[in-house]
């Protein structure tokens, strides 16, 4: 699912009514009418008093045609508008009248502080306030009234976007935002819903179609993409019948120093979970007991050294290379990891150690592999691009890394971003048990063996980030999120496989 630009879906509106031959009322009753459908599913006729807080936007005529459905329902409504302009849309004024004409009374009108309705933890409240278009803080007794909504402690919705919440840069002061419980949504999410700062404003999110111009949503690029389900179903590379091990490639996973050799076995593990052909790992001869012990599907090649990585010397043309878990930043590793650098020309996977090398020696990004992927967690990243002032910032400084270096960047998070030098990828699966030690480990290795199978590197990336979330949420559905640990994302990758609807050796 794309996720379009505030100018990008005023652009949709527009080309609507003009294509659809439809009034701007109109589009604006179909949209609301979807909101009103959405709140009286799960009201299901409950005695509930519902409070809608409208501005005197087009936001605001939304929330008018809801309560005006919600009152023709037999709802008990009270209508609220926020009175912090002398100016109203046209489509807010007509429905103005409309609501009066159903609901005989004109809605409250708010100027003021004193002007606050009481609002009691039973109460279903409606943010109609602010749209997407907001672009400065809301001021004075506006601002106070969302923190009087916010302190209220009712279940609030809102239509489109909470209040205060700024759709295409940084929100300023996050104190003046509305909390919402759930958000509808209209066309397509936002990428603010999905970003560390501000996912939490949101709450659960329904995304609703409202019957915006197909062509130009089908045709517009928008650079962002939302990947669930129906995403990681196109990713998807279906087996061949007459096949090989080598068909599926040979991945090598370097890694692992004394007392970090449970990371590389996960790594190996997902990377023949994900479904590599074979697997080779290389480790400090410390580790070869215990990994053959523990992953006899592996084989292993170990190095002189005793307790770290000094010379990585294999005699294999692996189909690629993961490098970095588990591996300390000791000089002689530090030197291992820049000749490896100078021979590999393949993408490589690097995350863990392997990024800190790269940030404490940054003569040897320019050595990395074109369109190798890179997997840093927040602080990894952080010394890799440097500090940011805010989530966009941020974003733009890994569009900038990745440009520079050809690399795809992936930003960890509740929302795991992949970030190519074009495009940004926004993850849904996935959930809060999987903040757990070596859970970015077995992502290293599903990535790892995606790309063995002659997945494009970038492709890997999205749909292995796809993968390790939803084994992840199948995981946590019989364990529970506390009592996770990363190994068991590894091995309910194969429900995540069978969750696409396609089974392993079935024929075309």
């Amino acid at each position: 699912m794309k996720i379009f630009s505030t100018d990008q879906l005023k652009e949709a509106e527009g080309l609507t009514i003009e294509r659809q031959g439809i009034t701007s009322d109109e589009l604006m009753e179909r949209a609301a009418t979807k909101v009103f459908r959405h709140i009286h599913h799960e009201l299901n006729g409950r005695n509930v008093h519902i409070k809608v807080f409208c501005g005197i936007g087009n936001n605001g005529g939304d929330g008018l045609v809801v309560a005006r459905l919600l009152t023709e329902h037999g709802y008990t409504v009270s209508v609220y508008i926020v009175n912090y302009s002398d100016q109203r849309s046209e489509d807010f004024l007509l429905n103005y009248k409309r609501l009066k004409n159903v609901s005989g009374d004109w809605p409250v009108q708010v100027k003021s502080k004193e002007d606050f309705p009481e609002l009691q933890r039973q109460d279903f409240v409606v943010d109609a306030i602010f749209g997407i278009g907001l672009n400065r803080p809301p001021e004075g007794w506006v601002g106070g009234l969302i923190k009087h909504i916010n302190k209220s402690g009712a279940f609030v919705l809102a239509i489109d976007m909470p209040s205060g919440l700024f759709a295409g840069e940084p929100t300023p002061d996050k104190s003046l935002v509305i909390r919402a419980n759930s958000t509808v949504t209209f066309q397509a999410p936002k990428l603010v819903f999905y970003l560390p700062e501000t996912a939490g404003f949101a709450g659960a999110l329904e995304v609703v179609d409202i019957g915006l111009d197909p062509q130009y949503l089908n045709e517009t690029d928008t650079g962002m993409e939302l990947i669930g389900y129906l995403e990681a179903r196109t990713y998807y590379k279906r087996r061949e019948k007459i096949t090989h091990k080598g068909t599926y490639g040979h991945a090598l996973v370097v890694g692992g120093s004394y007392g970090k050799m449970g990371s590389i076995s996960l790594t190996a593990t997902a990377a023949l979970r994900a479904g590599a052909g074979m697997v080779t790992i290389f480790a400090p001869s410390c580790g070869y007991t215990m990994l053959q012990t523990v992953l006899p599907e592996a084989m292993v090649i170990t190095d002189k050294a005793e307790k770290f990585l000094s010379d990585i010397d294999f005699d294999l043309d692996p189909s690629v290379i993961s490098f970095g878990v588990g591996v300390g930043k000791k000089d002689e590793t530090r030197d291992a990891f820049g000749a490896l650098l100078e021979k590999v020309e393949k993408p490589m996977v690097i995350d863990a150690d392997g990024l800190n090398l790269l940030a404490y020696n940054r003569e040897l990004l320019k050595k990395i592999p074109a369109r190798s992927v890179l997997t840093p967690h927040p602080k990894e990243l952080e010394r890799l691009i440097g500090e940011w002032r805010d989530d966009f910032e941020k974003l733009q400084k890994v569009k900038d890394f990745a440009k520079e270096y050809e690399v795809v960047l992936v930003i960890k998070g509740s929302y795991t971003l992949t970030v190519s030098p074009e495009n940004l990828y926004v993850n849904t699966s996935g959930n809060p048990g999987m903040a757990t030690a070596g859970s970015g480990d077995v992502l290293t290795g599903i990535i790892t063996g995606l790309i063995s199978q002659q997945y494009d590197p970038l492709t890997a990336t999205i749909f292995g980030i796809y993968l390790h979330g939803r084994a992840g949420d199948f995981a946590a559905a019989s364990l529970g999120y506390e009592a996770m640990i990363a190994g068991d994302i590894a091995k309910n990758l194969g429900r995540a496989y069978l969750d696409l609807n396609f089974q392993a050796g079935s024929e075309t």
